[in-house]
């Protein structure tokens, strides 16, 4: 895929979404650290009903620690896999008293070194909340990227690379919450809805299916 054809397929997507941006509900950093750390294996649905009741008790790393482990696991247990995910929260919000003064630290080796961020999570951190232009791959952005020629990679790590190099600077910002979006409702796993597609001769899926 050229870069003409790579920069026709931002643009559309910029018109049809001008304002993309996480489906997670969050006001602070620390909120959103929390959403993403819950929403593995998840929906965002399912999370935003978790957070819903969370954060008006506890938003804060000193709030989770003061909940203590089992007060917060009753506010989550609803989200798959919560003893995990509340336990690296706990330690989470442990390190960011401890180390951080209570903040969401801005660069990806401290956001990686918390328990349960990786590099995607920390990828979503400094983008959505600083305001970095990384993208954050994981199974949507994956199979887009692959499926339309966008960026094709055997793992996630070389998609992100890879559309780190061929996306045009103008749209590097926004670039993952378009593709999550476009992933998610759009080119979906099983029957991708071609039909309905803003980029479909733009993209080089060889099978495509006409699902409008």
């Amino acid at each position: 895929m050229n870069a003409e054809k790579r920069h026709e397929i931002f643009a559309r997507l910029r018109d049809h979404i001008p304002e993309p941006t996480t489906e997670l509900n969050w006001t602070t950093p620390f909120e959103l650290l929390t959403a993403v750390l819950l929403s593995a294996q998840a929906t965002d649905v399912g999370v935003n009903k978790a957070t819903a009741r969370l954060f008006p008790v506890a938003n804060t790393p000193r709030g989770i620690l003061e909940l203590g482990l089992d007060g917060l696991k009753a506010y989550i247990r609803t989200i798959g896999l919560y003893n995990t995910k509340a336990e690296n929260l706990m330690k989470t919000g442990r390190i960011l008293v401890d180390q951080h003064h209570g903040e969401v630290p801005r660069t990806r080796r401290e956001l990686e070194a918390l328990p349960g961020v990786g590099r995607k999570t920390a990828n979503v951190i400094l983008n959505t909340a600083f305001g970095e232009p990384t993208i954050a791959v994981d199974t949507h952005i994956f199979r887009v990227a692959n499926r339309t020629g966008l960026a094709r990679g055997k793992d996630v790590l070389e998609v992100e690379h890879k559309l780190l190099r061929h996306v045009p600077r103008d749209f590097r910002q926004d670039a993952h919450h378009w593709l999550i979006l476009h992933g998610r409702y759009t080119c979906v796993a099983r029957k991708p809805r071609c039909g309905s597609c803003v980029i479909e001769d733009l993209c080089e899926f060889k099978e495509k299916i006409d699902l409008a």
